[in-house]
């Protein structure tokens, strides 16, 4: 009786677990959290004054509502959270959504990790341009089941090599974070006017949705 009214009780708080989303400016600690992380210096083209710090709601790959934390620009804030809260209504999963500053402003840790972030003052790959990341207008999700692939097909992440062949096999979260031209969550950012790696003609960055 007891464990048959423990898990009605599990299914009621699963059921109703509401979104919630804030939206913060770039506090002197945030600021402090991202200069020791790496991820904003002096020169980047971005000020912290013009970013956004907002904590909001996922639901994880174990199917619990999380709280994760993302910086964005300013005038796209407002946008990303209904962006993740029509995320959250399709019960699509991310694995975690950290600040990169955690990862010291390593892309590469950032993804190893299967990390879902966006502002990190970075240049693009290969080159002295800024990324999309670096005015934060860019957001990468679940990268691990949604790698970047060079033109030539090669993927650095050995742990992304079995997400080469884009299709849904199952409905584990794993194979649900994988994202597709077709999925609702693709669309739910295509939607508001984001443009998807996974539409790039030669190289493809499934990751990748950018303002």
């Amino acid at each position: 009786m007891q464990k048959g009214i423990g898990i009605f009780l599990m299914f009621c708080v699963v059921l109703f677990a509401q979104f919630d989303a804030k939206i913060y400016p770039i506090t002197p600690q945030i600021q402090k959290r991202m200069i020791k992380g790496g991820s904003w210096h002096k020169g980047c083209p971005v000020a912290p004054k013009d970013l956004r710090y907002i904590r909001l709601s996922y639901w994880d790959f174990q199917g619990k509502s999380r709280v994760g934390e993302l910086i964005v620009h300013q005038d796209v804030s407002s946008e990303i959270v209904k962006i993740f809260e029509a995320l959250y209504q399709i019960r699509y999963p991310i694995k975690q959504m950290r600040l990169v500053s955690d990862y010291n402003g390593n892309d590469w840790r950032s993804i190893e990790a299967d990390n879902t972030s966006a502002f990190n003052c970075r240049h693009i790959g290969g080159t002295q341009r800024w990324s999309k990341h670096a005015y934060g207008e860019a957001i990468d999700i679940n990268p691990l089941e949604n790698p970047y692939i060079s033109a030539k097909g090669y993927i650095s992440h050995k742990a992304s090599l079995k997400y080469k062949k884009r299709r849904h096999q199952n409905q584990t979260p794993e194979d649900r974070a994988l994202l597709l031209s077709s999925d609702p969550a693709t669309k739910i950012f295509k939607r508001y006017g984001w443009r998807w790696g996974g539409d790039f003609v030669s190289e493809k960055d499934y990751q990748h949705f950018a303002k």
